[in-house]
């Protein structure tokens, strides 16, 4: 039996994969066997929707117990500190969106990670949706592309990290689509809590992001004009939302071998980093690159 650690119970997300894993058992031989939480109540709550057998009074109690760890932070900027001690250890590791809260600091996790060959991936389960494969085909069949719209919900100033904490779906989205040449970014500022983001790219494609702030909850939505036309998509949640993710971050415990990249990963903080920086500096146009 695989068995996986997890770091980080106030996010909802731990529970969840747990629930995947060891309660709809759907991925034949893995379990979530440990859990450690930001708080007792957080570690309880996730352990009992879950059934997550074993609590953890540090993270570091689960090495040498667990084949795999995932880490799952509310605010990106606990994720690598939290993974390091594992990454050392060699095992294979899942860390949450965002990957984390600075570039360079992933730059250099990564970096080690190739040093030590241990496997490392991180995604927004937005792309894993059938609804976003089926997206992406249809983006295919457009030729060129010449500007992307998504829309979703995202708080400039929430505590778990800004733009980062639900902006890094849209980001991620919108780079797998059209690639990650990007240049230059920018937070136009709406007189409420809704916003507008710009990314603009190399190859003269723009992108803007709507940002729905508190208040309402939007279903995310994709507009795609290219030189063959145009696409707007909802992008939908599967019936199990969390279980393409799974699969492929399972994938790479067994086999050490994951499609999340370098670019991948740090694309989204990158740009996510310098719209951070826009938000500080309304109207303002912020250089970005990996």
């Amino acid at each position: 039996m695989l068995k996986i650690g997890m770091i980080g119970a106030e996010n909802s997300h731990t529970a969840a994969i747990a629930k995947v894993l060891n309660i709809d058992a759907k991925i034949r031989g893995v379990r979530v066997t440990h859990v450690w939480g930001e708080t007792k109540a957080y570690a309880k709550v996730a352990a009992e929707k879950g059934q997550i057998p074993t609590i953890v009074q540090r993270p570091e109690d689960m090495i040498g117990a667990v084949d795999a760890i995932a880490i799952d932070h509310r605010h990106g900027k606990f994720h690598l500190p939290a993974a390091i001690p594992f990454l050392e250890t060699k095992v294979p590791l899942f860390i949450d969106k965002p990957f984390c809260y600075r570039r360079a600091e992933g730059r250099k996790f990564l970096a080690r990670a190739r040093e030590l060959g241990v496997p490392v991936c991180s995604f927004s389960t937005l792309p894993k949706q059938a609804s976003f494969a089926n997206l992406a085909r249809e983006v295919s069949k457009l030729g060129a592309i010449q500007t992307v719209v998504s829309t979703g919900p995202c708080d400039i100033r929430s505590k778990w990290g800004g733009i980062f904490f639900y902006g890094i779906h849209q980001v991620d989205m919108i780079l797998r689509l059209v690639g990650y040449d990007f240049q230059r970014v920018q937070i136009v500022k709406g007189a409420g809590p809704n916003h507008t983001a710009n990314i603009l790219f190399r190859s003269g494609i723009v992108a803007t992001m709507n940002l729905i702030g508190p208040g309402a909850r939007p279903a995310f939505h994709m507009s795609v004009i290219g030189e063959k036309g145009r696409i707007d998509m909802p992008i939908t949640m599967d019936e199990s939302s969390y279980l393409t993710g799974i699969k492929d971050f399972v994938h790479m415990f067994r086999t050490g071998k994951t499609a999340e990249t370098e670019e991948t990963m740090l694309g989204p903080v990158a740009v996510l980093e310098s719209l951070e920086k826009s938000v500080k500096n309304p109207q303002a146009r912020v250089a970005a690159s990996i």
